[in-house]
């Protein structure tokens, strides 16, 4: 066991941690994306079986000896698969034929991710609005992009800009406006154990840096403080 930890920090010693950053970014490697998802998977799966012996279980216990695979589909396949591009989800602009001027807000979507100081869960909802510049979306597409963003390790206030980005670069505009509201397991499950708060940020661009129409979002949402 210990000569397979060994091999895994030369590894890692090797790769050097080299990343893209921008500030906006996921820290990811060059090499991020070299592997295929089976091969994340085992690698993975045999990692977190060394975490589970290291910490004393006993893998040959039925309840126990499929979990280092389960958690390394999950990881890949399902809570962190907005690190994989290819899972970016491919999004058709519509010409606004209705001349709707107004803004659009989509409130109450679902944001699951992982806090990646502890990996564990960012529940929570996101709020999202914006002023057509003479093309449209269709309504999912704003959930899916919530969801693409959230599916990785994430900061909540870079995960609000990174919303917000993709909005703006997609749409075509300025116009845009993203606020989550979400609870922290680091916060609730471990430190401090605050079983009660919550974390709010809040990303205004274009108009919606006009207190008018700000205040006209929050309304929509409910939302008085994230001034």
């Amino acid at each position: 066991m210990l000569s397979t930890v060994a091999n895994n920090d030369e590894l890692l010693e090797a790769l050097d941690y080299e990343h893209h950053w921008n500030g906006l970014s996921t820290p990811m490697r060059e090499d991020a994306h070299d592997l295929s998802a089976e091969e994340k998977i085992r690698m993975v799966q045999k990692n977190f079986k060394e975490i589970m012996l290291t910490l004393g279980l006993d893998l040959n216990d039925e309840s126990l000896q499929d979990t280092p695979r389960r958690v390394a589909k999950m990881f890949v396949n399902e809570v962190f698969k907005g690190l994989s591009p290819e899972n970016k989800p491919e999004i058709k602009l519509f010409k606004n034929n209705y001349k709707y001027k107004e803004m659009l807000v989509e409130r109450d979507i679902t944001v699951y991710s992982y806090c990646e100081h502890h990996f564990v869960p960012i529940i929570g909802k996101a709020h999202v609005a914006y002023i057509s510049n003479g093309y449209v979306i269709g309504l999912s597409k704003i959930n899916r992009l919530v969801e693409y963003y959230s599916k990785r390790p994430q900061v909540q206030e870079r995960l609000n800009e990174q919303i917000a980005k993709a909005l703006k670069e997609v749409l075509k505009t300025e116009d845009v406006a993203v606020i989550v509201d979400a609870e922290h397991l680091c916060v609730k499950s471990r430190g401090i154990q605050d079983t009660a708060s919550s974390t709010v940020t809040a990303s205004y661009h274009g108009q919606f840096k006009d207190p008018d129409k700000r205040r006209e979002f929050l309304n929509y949402v409910n939302l008085k403080n994230a001034q």
